[in-house]
């Protein structure tokens, strides 16, 4: 999922920068959507490793 908000981050780069404004904001909004849920997902995989951590070694 990073992947694909750094490909639609470099879109919006590239058409920001050949002046396509419509193209170039909604290919952000996409990348900045899917940054925003790799985040959250990456935040509750973290807290699960953690607690699943102490659990098995009885922490």
């Amino acid at each position: 999922m990073l992947r694909w908000a750094l490909i639609f981050a470099v879109v919006a780069l590239i058409a920001g920068a050949l002046g396509f404004g419509g193209i170039a904001g909604a290919a952000a909004d996409v990348a900045k959507i899917l940054f925003f849920l790799f985040l959250v997902g990456f935040v509750i995989f973290l807290a699960l490793g953690v607690f699943a951590g102490r659990k098995i070694t009885g922490g």
